[in-house]
């Protein structure tokens, strides 16, 4: 089939990177506002053409990826709309889902289906030159049905995400996604910008760091157009979330504060159950 990749930045560039290796039975088109990035892709044969515009190759599309940020994607769908091919399949890589389906929704043409979805890979990094194909491989994919997709489409897609390296495929309602989100992802990310913002800066901590400050700062290479608009556009959930976060930090406080070992042991024992049963990892080996 011909799939179109609205644009072909990061994840964009990672998804034409996977197919043209897992799945080279599909042509491969992308359209980017970014004609550089375009000649650069279409010169290394990572797609077959490249477009500014959508008028020429949207009417050929069988698949859309639609690769952008969420506040452009409803855009997108509306300027693209009366070129969509009759049974055309949608889908995006948002991080947010129930106000951009309630956006997206009455946008569409009775005769293409919108399936969102979410791929839980990426990298921190922007644009073409950081894609990957490999970051997809075994990773999760997260569909978030609703009424009008076709249960056929839907397996088309999954079967497809499958081929090109994703292990673990969900279909979740549109707001479990957001709250679950909002826990795995987006709270993440307030803790790990809030960690490093604390930082004294006359310190010269770089100096003295290790794995742990590494590792628990790695995701704030963040990209600050993309992010502020998923954490409010999920802010219900996100808001809740750092609360039960605040709850943990203050109980963890007080323990500390009061000399409490035991309090303190009790939640290092239950946070080591939850990572061992999070990663699957034999807790005898810890004993």
């Amino acid at each position: 089939m011909k799939i179109v990749i609205a644009g072909l930045g990061n994840i964009g560039g990672s998804f034409a990177l996977a197919i043209k290796t897992y799945a080279p039975e599909h042509e491969i088109y992308a359209i980017d506002i970014d004609a550089e990035s375009l000649r650069d892709a279409e010169e290394s044969g990572l797609i077959t053409k490249g477009y500014e515009t959508p008028e020429e190759i949207i009417p050929e599309a069988d698949l859309i990826i639609f690769s952008v940020y969420p506040m452009i994607l409803k855009s997108l769908v509306a300027s693209y709309a009366p070129y969509f091919k009759e049974g055309a399949i949608l889908t995006d890589v948002t991080g947010i889902k129930r106000s951009i389906i309630e956006e997206i929704e009455p946008l569409l043409p009775d005769n293409v289906d919108f399936v969102f979805g979410h791929p839980m890979a990426g990298r921190e990094n922007r644009g073409l030159a950081f894609a990957s194909g490999e970051v997809f491989q075994g990773a999760n994919y997260l569909f978030t049905p609703i009424p009008r997709n076709s249960e056929g489409n839907i397996k088309l897609l999954t079967d497809f995400v499958r081929k090109i390296g994703f292990k673990n495929i969900s279909s979740i309602s549109p707001d479990f996604h957001d709250e679950v989100i909002g826990f795995t992802s987006q709270l993440a990310h307030v803790i790990a910008v809030s960690l490093i913002n604390s930082d004294d800066n006359d310190r010269n901590t770089k100096a003295y760091t290790g794995d742990s400050y590494r590792d628990l700062t790695r995701i704030t290479n963040i990209n600050e157009k993309l992010w502020p608009e998923l954490f409010i556009m999920n802010k219900d959930h996100l808001l809740s979330h750092i609360e039960g976060f605040k709850g943990q930090l203050d109980q963890l406080t007080k323990a500390i504060e009061n000399e409490d070992i035991e309090t303190m042991q009790k939640m290092m024992i239950e946070s080591r159950h939850r990572y061992h049963d999070l990663h699957n990892l034999d807790e005898s080996l810890w004993k």
